[in-house]
């Protein structure tokens, strides 16, 4: 179907101008004004922007913990993601303890068809390597999973040694894949949390008090100092703290290739949640922890000076009623993660372009230009140009809406935002040309979305 946007103000990372849009054969095929092309659909945009739609490059899927999964799976977390105004994600594959890489690969993807409402990808969790298994990581990069991921936190599940991370790195940097680092110093942590549980303490809030900013920052550096003995890029994820700001402030100052991320749950929530009664600091566990709240300016400058590059959610959400309880009794059993597929661009819109935290041309950069260019889906996906998939997000900058369990559509009992009034509304969002959500209502369909082959990591960005 041919569709015609019209009279819309186009926003991308770096330009802000009113034009028309013409889309074909799941493209944008023309842009400007008053264009003549006749369409089979037309669509009024006047009074609102244009932006590309959304990329989350930090999403966990029917991730399985234990005996129990991330509670959203692939219809559901990308339909909510759908309602937010994210039309891309890359969810995190893992190469559970025996496995290699293609097997893993093969039971993501196999969860996600059929499923997914928009499109996506995967990055590689990488929890053991051989060198009989480095010939994986390039079979992963000629499938378009072009970057990789490796713990510092979790031993005995998760966590990698600096000998694996090292050898996973010098690979990356022979076949152009980006490493991507959870960074907290898991074996510090792992003492404080037994010395904390044997002290009877083993509310919520010691989650927090268990994983000090000084594990993130130390392990920050420690993964930047390898990155650069591998000469490779790093990426470090979910960054929450100024401890863990300044080390990578300091290497990109020098010219290191080192790129981050944080999430919204550091730029609007704060350790004090986890202090809530009645085990309600349970829904805020996730990690890294949440911080105190000076961090969140010293977070929103790393963003509007370019410090910290994308914005994505690290969405793992689990019940607070059967699965956030399984730690009732000890914090650490609390499954680790928090909901926010849906809530990103309303977030950041409301709070950092309507607070003049960052321009809109910043916002658009952190939520989807930037993420698509580091993660190989650029020109693709995250702008407006001719060419590229016809992903784009009709953004109502003055419709208002509170966020609440009772009607967002991810499949969790609780938001994190629960009565968090925002301005900023995704009202018709399409998906490679075709309408999924329109004025609030949900017009796509499950197996919509496509798997996504993704480049190599190049250095198009700064």
């Amino acid at each position: 179907m041919s569709v015609m946007i019209r009279n819309g103000r186009i926003v991308t990372a770096d330009e802000n101008y009113i034009a028309d849009i013409f889309i074909e054969q799941e493209k944008v095929t023309a842009i400007g004004v008053g264009l003549p092309y006749k369409a089979e659909k037309i669509i009024d945009a006047a009074g609102k922007y244009i932006i590309p739609g959304g990329v989350d490059v930090h999403t966990h899927l029917d991730m399985p913990l234990g005996n129990i999964s991330s509670s959203d799976d692939f219809e559901t977390g990308t339909r909510a993601a759908a309602f937010g105004g994210t039309t891309t994600i890359i969810d995190y594959a893992t190469q559970l303890k025996g496995m290699r890489m293609q097997d893993a690969f093969a039971a993501w993807r196999k969860k996600a068809e059929g499923k997914a409402c928009i499109d996506y990808g995967f990055h590689m969790i990488i929890t053991e390597l051989p060198d009989d298994y480095l010939n994986d990581m390039d079979e992963m990069i000629d499938q378009g999973i072009t970057s990789f991921k490796l713990f510092m936190a979790y031993p005995g599940v998760l966590m990698v040694d600096d000998s694996t991370i090292l050898k996973a790195m010098k690979k990356a940097a022979e076949n152009g894949g980006l490493i991507c680092m959870h960074a907290e110093d898991g074996n510090k942590i792992e003492a404080i949390v037994r010395k904390t549980i044997a002290e009877g303490k083993t509310l919520p809030i010691y989650h927090a008090l268990t994983r000090p900013p000084t594990t993130e920052a130390e392990a920050v550096q420690r993964a930047i100092d390898l990155a650069e003995e591998a000469n490779v890029p790093v990426y470090i994820v979910h960054v929450s703290s100024q401890d863990a700001l300044q080390k990578i402030i300091e290497a990109r100052d020098k010219k290191a290739k080192v790129f981050a991320e944080t999430c919204p749950q550091y730029l609007f929530l704060s350790i004090d949640d986890l202090e809530k009664p009645d085990f309600e600091g349970a829904k805020y566990v996730l990690t890294p922890p949440l911080r105190e709240r000076w961090n969140q300016d010293k977070l929103w400058d790393g963003i509007k000076n370019n410090h910290l590059q994308i914005v994505s959610t690290d969405h793992c959400p689990f019940n607070f009623h059967g699965q956030k309880d399984l730690g009732i009794n000890d914090f650490s059993e609390i499954p680790n993660g928090g909901p926010g597929i849906e809530n990103r661009l309303h977030l950041l819109f409301d709070r950092g372009v309507l607070k003049e935290r960052i321009t809109i041309n910043q916002w658009v950069a952190i939520i989807s230009t930037t993420p698509a260019k580091l993660f190989g889906l650029f020109p693709k996906k995250g702008t407006i140009e001719v060419d590229s998939d016809a992903d784009l997000v009709i953004w109502d900058p003055n419709k208002t809406h509170t966020i609440s369990a009772r009607t967002h559509h991810m499949r969790v009992d609780y938001s994190m935002y629960e009565g968090f009034k925002v301005q900023g509304f995704a009202e018709i969002v399409l998906l490679r040309g075709e309408v999924i959500i329109n004025r609030g209502e949900w017009s796509g369909r499950s197996g919509r979305g496509r798997f996504i082959k993704r480049n190599k990591y190049t250095e198009i960005i700064e």
